[in-house]
């Protein structure tokens, strides 16, 4: 069965529209049999990706840190709540855990594990797709801060290519299913090259 980890939100955000969105994830990934691997969390747009599945009897994944346990946050009602030590114990269990990320609307929090995804992406330390739902143009900003790495030359192109966005879920988990490792070996001779320059 397919685990998707979802990067999201602990609010709701500002607009209906985002919390209609999670709904949607949560329905397609039931449609479609997903297995949902989450932060574990049991508010914002997180709470409602969990109730979604749970009411379906899908299985969700909870992963937690122990001091966001005892601030009681955490969703006691779902497959399996697992609960580690630290933020950075959390995303390395969801990074080994799950075959795909998607990030929704979400925070600080969010933007981390997205990073980490994409950083791990381009070392070829993690060979798994990561994608962006782009509700409400919410992550146009982040694009445009992406693509101007691009331009000024600390991104490559191929990599930028390889992060995959949509505005609606089906859309993206289709491109995330056609999804090809990069080989970093160009990459590094580049920047060797590079540095070598006077």
């Amino acid at each position: 069965m397919t685990k998707i980890c979802l990067f999201c939100g602990s609010s709701m955000g500002n607009d209906p529209v985002f919390k209609k969105a999670a709904r949607d994830v949560a329905e397609f990934f039931v449609q479609e049999n997903f297995s949902l691997v989450y932060g574990g969390a049991n508010v914002g747009l997180m709470k409602v990706l969990a109730d979604i599945m749970m009411e379906h009897h899908k299985e969700v994944i909870g992963i937690m840190p122990q001091s966001l346990v005892d601030k009681e946050v955490a969703h006691d009602n779902i497959t399996e709540l697992i609960v580690v030590d630290s933020m950075a114990e959390r995303k390395k269990m969801m990074i080994e855990l799950s075959d795909y990320f998607i990030a929704l609307p979400g925070g600080f929090g969010t933007l981390d594990e997205m990073s980490e995804v994409m950083t791990l992406n381009q070392l070829r330390i993690c060979d798994k797709p990561m994608g962006i739902l782009n509700t409400n143009g919410y992550y146009d900003k982040l694009l445009d801060f992406i693509d101007h790495s691009v331009e000024t030359g600390f991104v490559r192109p191929e990599y930028r290519r390889n992060l995959m966005t949509a505005h609606n879920i089906k859309e993206l988990v289709s491109k995330m299913q056609q999804y090809k490792p990069l080989s970093m070996t160009k990459w590094l001779s580049d920047i060797k090259e590079d540095s070598s320059k006077k």
